[in-house]
C-alpha cells in the first residue's frame, strides 16, 4: 500500500535553510522520589488545591476558614438579610408544593410506605442546607434512585409479604449509600463517578424513564395483580393479560389528570416565567383528586386510594439498620448502585445551575454533604435522597438565593407531617402515577441523543446499549453494560493509540498530518511520525508493529533484488506523549537497535520531562544523549539531518512527473 502523497514522496526536493542556532533538549531539573510522589498525590487527589486559601493566614483566620470550608452555611450565613429571605421563602414554598406530591409518589415507586417519601423531604434538606455548597439544589427523593432501590430489594424480599424487613433493608441500603458517597468525598475519589459518561447517562435515564412510566400503568389502569419484573416485555405482557382488571373509572381519572399535568409542563417549558404553573400542578392535582374521591366515594367504584397515613415527625430508625445476616450483600450492592446514580445526578444538577449564576460548586464537598445527609437520613426513617433536577429547576426559576429555600421547604413538609396528613387519606393512587410519569418524561433527552449521534457514533452505541439494556434486561444490568462498553472504549484508546505520518506544508516550517492536510508533502529520506498518547505496556507492541509496517512500505528492490529502505531517519514527534513506563523505555531502546540493523537512525522530537528523565536514566551508553538524537521541533530535526540525505545516493521510486519541490524552512 502506498503511503499518502506517495507520488510526490521521493521526487527531487531542494531545501532552503537559514543559518541559526538550534536549541538543544535539556533534561528536567532533578527531583527526589518523595517530591515526585508528593506532586503526583496532590494532582490526583487535590487538583483544586483546597488548602491554598490557608496560606499566609493567621491561626485564628485558619480556624475560621476551616469551619467555613466544612460548614458552608458559616460563609454566607453572616451576610444573610431580609431581602434574601423573601426570595428564599417564595422559592421554598414553591418547591414544597412540588416536593410533597413527588415525595409520596416516589416512595410508592420504591415500594415503600408513602409517608417515608415525606420523611425524606424533611430531614435531608436540613442537613444539606448546613453542609452543601450549592445555592440552587433542592434536595429530596428522585425517581431513578427510587426505581433502582425498589427493583433491587424486591428481587429477594417482597414488600407486600414482609414490609418490615423491606423497610429495614431500604434504610440499611440508604446508610451504605451515604457511607460510600461520604467516603468518596473524604478520600477525594470523586473521579470514580466520571466513568458514567454523558452518553451512558442519557441512554440510562431515557430507558429508566420509560420503565418507570410503564410501571405506572398498574395505577393508571387499576390493575391489582401486576408483574414484579422491570423489563419491557414482562410489563406489557402483564398489562394485556390483565385486561379483565382494567377499571374505566380509574383510566378516565388517570388520563384526565395526566393530560392536565402534561399541559402545565408544556406551558412552563414554552414560557419559563410561568414556572409556577407546572410547579403547583402536582399539588393541585392531589387536592382536586382527593376532593373528588372523598365526595364520590371513589374507593367504592374501583379507584384505589392511599389510605390512612401516620401523623408526626420522623421516628428514629437506627435500630432498623442491618449490618449482618443473609441480606447484607444485597443491601451493600443496592447502596453502591443508588449512591453512584444519585451522586452523579446531584453533582451534575448543582454544577449546571452554579454555571448559570457564575459560582463554584465543590464536587468533593457535595459528595460529603450528600453522603452525610443520607447517613443521617437512614437513622431518621428516610431513604436515598439527592438533588433532583425538576425541583432544582423550579427552585432556580423561583429566584432562590441560598440554601435557606431548602429549610423553608423542610419546615413546610414538617407542618404537613404534623397537621395535614389526614387530608391525604383519600388521595387516589392513579394521580400519583400520573405525577410520576410527568416528572420522569423530562429525563428523555432526544436532542442530547441526536447531538451524540452527530458527534461520536461509538458514544451513541454506548447510549443505545444503556437504553436497550435497561428496557429489555433490567435497570442495573443495563447500566453495567453501558459502563462496560465505555471502559472498553477507553481501553481501546489506550491499547491502540493514534499515530500519524507528518508532512511539510510547502513554503512553511509547519508539519501536519498527511491524511488531514492534502497539500502537505513528505520529505525524502525521512519518516516523520507523531505519537499522540502515553506509551506503556498496553500499547508498545502495537506501536512496534505499526512503525515497522510504515518502514516496510518505503522499501524498494535494488539492482540485486534486495529490499532497501528509501528513508534514512525515523523522526518521532513526542509532544503528545505525556508519560512512559518501563515498557515504554524498552520500546525506544528496542526500536533504536532494530533501526540500526537496517541502517536507519532514530530521532526524537520534543520529549516531555518524564519521558526524557526515564530515557536518560535507562540509557547506559548515552545513545539518547547525543546532540543529533533529540530536538525541540520537527523542522530543526529535519534541517540538522538534511545534509546527510542530500549527500546520500539512495534508490528512488519513479515520480509521476519530474518534479522539483522547494520547501523553505524558517529555522
Amino acid at each position: 500500500m502506498e503511503p499518502p502523497n506517495a507520488s510526490n514522496s521521493h521526487c527531487a526536493v531542494e531545501i532552503v535553510t537559514m543559518e541559526t542556532e538550534i536549541l538543544r533538549v535539556v533534561p528536567p531539573p532533578r527531583r527526589s522520589t518523595l517530591q515526585k510522589l508528593k506532586t503526583r498525590f496532590k494532582e490526583t487527589l487535590f487538583p483544586d488545591d483546597p488548602f491554598r486559601q490557608f496560606k499566609g493566614q493567621s491561626s485564628k483566620k485558619k480556624i475560621i476558614l476551616g469551619a467555613q470550608y466544612i460548614f458552608p452555611i458559616l460563609q454566607w450565613g453572616p451576610k444573610y438579610n431580609l431581602k434574601l429571605l423573601k426570595s428564599d421563602i417564595v422559592s421554598g414554598l414553591t418547591i414544597a408544593s412540588l416536593a410533597i406530591p413527588q415525595g409520596i409518589s416516589y416512595a410508592k415507586l420504591a415500594n415503600l410506605p408513602p409517608i417515608v417519601g415525606l420523611y425524606s423531604s424533611f430531614v435531608p434538606p436540613l442537613v444539606y442546607a448546613v453542609l452543601g455548597s450549592s445555592r440552587d439544589l433542592a434536595v429530596g427523593p428522585v425517581s431513578i434512585a427510587s426505581l433502582i432501590m425498589g427493583s433491587m430489594l424486591r428481587q429477594e424480599v417482597s414488600p407486600g409479604k414482609d414490609p418490615i424487613l423491606f423497610l429495614q433493608l431500604a434504610f440499611s441500603s440508604t446508610f451504605f449509600a451515604g457511607l460510600f458517597q461520604a467516603s468518596l468525598g473524604f478520600l477525594r475519589l470523586g473521579f470514580i463517578i466520571d466513568f458514567l459518561s454523558k452518553a451512558t447517562l442519557v441512554g440510562f435515564m431515557a430507558g429508566a424513564a420509560i420503565i418507570v412510566s410503564l410501571q405506572q400503568l398498574k395505577s393508571l389502569l387499576g390493575i391489582e395483580n401486576f408483574t414484579k419484573k422491570m423489563g419491557l416485555v414482562p410489563v406489557l405482557s402483564s398489562v394485556f393479560h390483565r385486561t379483565n382488571e382494567w377499571s374505566w373509572q380509574t383510566i378516565l381519572m388517570g388520563f384526565c389528570f395526566l393530560l392536565f399535568l402534561l399541559l402545565t409542563r408544556h406551558i412552563s417549558k414554552k414560557k419559563p416565567k410561568l414556572f409556577w404553573v407546572s410547579a403547583g400542578a402536582p399539588l393541585l392535582s392531589i387536592i382536586l383528586s382527593t376532593l373528588l374521591a372523598f365526595v364520590f366515594k371513589a374507593q367504592n367504584h374501583g379507584i384505589s386510594v392511599i389510605g390512612k397515613l401516620q401523623e408526626g415527625l420522623n421516628p428514629p430508625s437506627w435500630n432498623m439498620l442491618q449490618f449482618h445476616g443473609s441480606h447484607l450483600g444485597l443491601v451493600m450492592k443496592t447502596g453502591l448502585v443508588t449512591a453512584i446514580i444519585s451522586l452523579t445526578e446531584g453533582i451534575a444538577v448543582g454544577r449546571t445551575f452554579a454555571a448559570l449564576k457564575n459560582y463554584q460548586v465543590d464536587g468533593n464537598k457535595e459528595m460529603i454533604a450528600i453522603g452525610l445527609m443520607n447517613i443521617v437520613g437512614s437513622s431518621t426513617s428516610c431513604y436515598v435522597t439527592t438533588g433532583a433536577f425538576s425541583r432544582s429547576a423550579v427552585n432556580h426559576n423561583a429566584g432562590c438565593k441560598t440554601a435557606v429555600s431548602n429549610i423553608i421547604m423542610s419546615v413546610t413538609v414538617m407542618v404537613t407531617l404534623l397537621f395535614l396528613m389526614p387530608l391525604f387519606q383519600y388521595t387516589p393512587n392513579v394521580v400519583l402515577g400520573a405525577i410520576i410519569i410527568t416528572a420522569v418524561i423530562g429525563l428523555i433527552d432526544i436532542p442530547a441523543a441526536y447531538r451524540i449521534w452527530k458527534i461520536d457514533k461509538f458514544d451513541f452505541l454506548v447510549l443505545l446499549c444503556a437504553f436497550l439494556g435497561v428496557i429489555f434486561i433490567s435497570v442495573q444490568e443495563g447500566l453495567a453494560i453501558a459502563v462496560g462498553i465505555s471502559i472498553f472504549k477507553v481501553l481501546l484508546q489506550i491499547t491502540r493509540p493514534k499515530a500519524v505520518m507528518l508532512g511539510n506544508i510547502p513554503g512553511t516550517n509547519i508539519f501536519r498530518d498527511l491524511d488531514h492536510y492534502k497539500e502537505a508533502l513528505r520529505v525524502p529520506g525521512f519518516l516523520i511520525l507523531s505519537i499522540e498518547a502515553p506509551i506503556n505496556f498496553a500499547n508498545t507492541t502495537y506501536l512496534k508493529d505499526r512503525i515497522s509496517r510504515w518502514i516496510e512500505e518505503d522499501e524498494v528492490e535494488d539492482e540485486n533484488g534486495k529490499q532497501q529502505s528509501m528513508i534514512k531517519f525515523i523522526i518521532l514527534n513526542l509532544s503528545a506523549v505525556s508519560a512512559i513506563d518501563t515498557n515504554g523505555v524498552s520500546f525506544f531502546k528496542d526500536l533504536r537497535m532494530a533501526l540500526e540493523k537496517k541502517g536507519l537512525e532514530l530521532v526524537l522530537v520534543n520529549p516531555l520531562s518524564e519521558v526524557i528523565e526515564k530515557l536518560l536514566r535507562a540509557d547506559d551508553y548515552r545513545e539518547f544523549a547525543k546532540p543529533d538524537c533529540m530536538f525541540l521541533t520537527v523542522e530543526e530535526a529535519v534541517a540538522a539531518h538534511f545534509s546527510t540525505i542530500k549527500n546520500q545516493k539512495s534508490p528512488s521510486k519513479p515520480c509521476q512527473k519530474d518534479l522539483l519541490e522547494k520547501i523553505t524552512y524558517r529555522v
